[in-house]
């Protein structure tokens, strides 16, 4: 690519090198058009700029909105250079063809972060940047288009090359840009969906920027990547990494559901999951009881696992911690006395995640499309269960079943909790029945903490008796469930008979 024109149009609002990228297009004979905030930058760097209202001979009005929506500005971005017709045209009407555009755009996804006001975050809905950055990427084959200060120092360097920008450069740029502006207006109908209520639209845009690529997915064979989904609160994908390798596939899938389920917990927790299941779960007035605790409910699975903390690591905890291997550890802070006993175990993967938010809405990937849901936020609480036993549970049962149900929808269907305490002392996960289920969490139990007495949790109804009456037999002496199987009345029965406290709560927690 020869530029003839060497005409260069600059208006970003995210400045960063945008004054050394200029002063390098002029240093190879670029004359330079800029706009506002752009142009004023520009100047006080002692650069000649050129405004882009005196090209247009409109100059901004409507308080800015318009710019450059122009034929002056859109003609040089958009005629080819190679077709006589075009430039005739541009011949005609004075019109000088432009061979770089660089343009970002206004902060919109900032502002929205910052918690402004609906007109605000309006006025900050680009319109003409958008407009250009689409024109430029279109004549990809005529046209440079940068709307990432990070591609600056390369296509000032491309430029020194005999033939310019080569195409090949020029049509990663322009794909670069459309990926930009679709990014951009994802969030901003997002904004406007948001602000209808509407959950689940009938067009469903989303925009995810990559942050780094997995060494692998959940196999060796399987390419990974980490991205960061616009519009929403940064997460997990956006912690802090203290220390450790990088995260990978596997990593990440159970760190997030280990920080889902501490976090629905309001007393101090720990949670140490495996393969996106929780194996031990405590709450204690302080952390390093709760690990002992969630520790000792399944010390084999928790070998090589991730924990997740719901306060500040304190330096005891993370030194308990240190004893087994662990993959990743997880936490709203790190202190520094923490990150001390931590940083001796160079593998471990430590994540600071502040008060980072969860999932709003779960997506998954099916042949041909998506299955998209809100997410399953509802916890039980005393007010809303139903006692249908003619033994109610006492104090320390109801707490211990709230504390099971609450871990029970954070384990794959069908799913049993065992619990006494504040501490799962049994968990059954994944099964295709759910009496098999509660024979996993009664033998996991059994190897451990031992289940008399204890509490059950289950995500679904009892279909039949026999479940409940093989936990009874394990040591359970309440019983939480949602309720709404055709044989309620023969599990209450079982459960009358036996003198065991239930619950239904009438919502349902399967996970798969």
């Amino acid at each position: 690519m020869t530029e003839p024109h060497r005409r260069a149009l600059i208006s970003v609002s995210d400045k960063t090198g945008v004054v050394a990228f200029a002063q390098a297009l002029v240093a190879r004979g670029f004359r330079l058009v800029s706009t506002g905030g752009t142009g004023k930058a520009l100047r006080e760097a002692g650069l000649e700029v050129e405004d882009a209202g005196r090209l247009t001979g409109y100059g901004e009005f409507l308080d800015g909105r318009v710019k450059t929506l122009h034929p002056a500005i859109h003609g040089g971005i958009l005629a080819k250079q190679d077709d006589p017709t075009h430039q005739s045209e541009l011949a005609i009407r004075h019109i000088t063809p432009f061979a770089v555009v660089a343009v970002n755009l206004y902060p919109f996804r900032e502002t929205l972060a910052a918690g402004a006001d609906a007109a605000t975050v309006v006025e900050n809905i680009d319109i003409g940047g958008p407009a250009m950055v689409r024109a430029a990427a279109k004549n990809f084959a005529h046209v440079a288009v940068v709307t990432d200060p990070a591609d600056y120092e390369r296509v000032a360097t491309a430029l020194d090359a005999p033939a310019g920008l080569d195409l090949r450069l020029r049509r990663e740029l322009a794909a670069k840009a459309f990926a930009h502006t679709a990014a951009y207006d994802a969030a901003i109908a997002g904004w406007f969906q948001a602000q209808a209520d509407d959950v689940l639209p009938a067009t469903l845009v989303l925009a995810a920027s990559r942050v780094e690529r997995c060494r692998y997915g959940e196999n060796p064979h399987q390419d990974a990547a980490i991205y960061r989904l616009e519009g929403t609160s940064p997460g997990l994908v956006g912690a802090d990494v203290l220390q450790g390798k990088a995260l990978s596939y596997n990593n990440l899938a159970d760190a997030d559901a280990a920080w889902g389920l501490v976090n629905d917990l309001a007393e101090p927790a720990v949670v140490i999951v495996k393969h996106a299941n929780p194996c031990g779960v405590a709450t204690a007035p302080g952390l390093a009881d709760a690990y002992a605790q969630a520790l000792a409910a399944d010390p084999t699975s928790a070998f090589g696992g991730i924990v997740a903390v719901n306060r500040p690591l304190d330096a005891a905890t993370a030194e308990a911690i240190t004893r087994i291997f662990t993959e990743v550890v997880i936490a709203p802070a790190v202190p520094p006395e923490a990150r001390a006993v931590l940083a001796g175990k160079t593998a471990l993967r430590v994540l600071e995640v502040g008060d980072a938010g969860l999932a709003t809405r779960h997506v998954r990937t099916v042949a041909g499309g998506l299955l998209v849901q809100t997410a399953d936020d509802r916890i039980a609480a005393a007010a809303g269960l139903q006692v249908v036993t003619e033994r109610p549970p006492s104090a320390a049962e109801l707490a211990d079943l709230l504390f099971a149900q609450t871990v029970c929808k954070h384990v794959k269907s069908n799913a049993i909790v065992l619990a006494r305490g504040g501490v799962t002392v049994g968990v059954g996960a994944g099964q295709m029945s759910r009496v098999e289920a509660v024979r996993i969490a009664a033998s996991k139990a059994a190897e451990g903490l031992g289940a008399k007495p204890c509490v059950v949790a289950s995500d679904a109804f009892f279909p039949f008796a026999d479940g409940l009456e093989l936990a009874i037999q394990a040591g359970a002496t309440a019983a939480i469930q949602p309720g709404g199987s055709k044989r309620d009345t023969e599990v209450i029965e079982a459960a009358n008979r036996a003198g065991l406290a239930m619950v239904f709560t009438a919502t349902r927690h399967f996970r798969h």
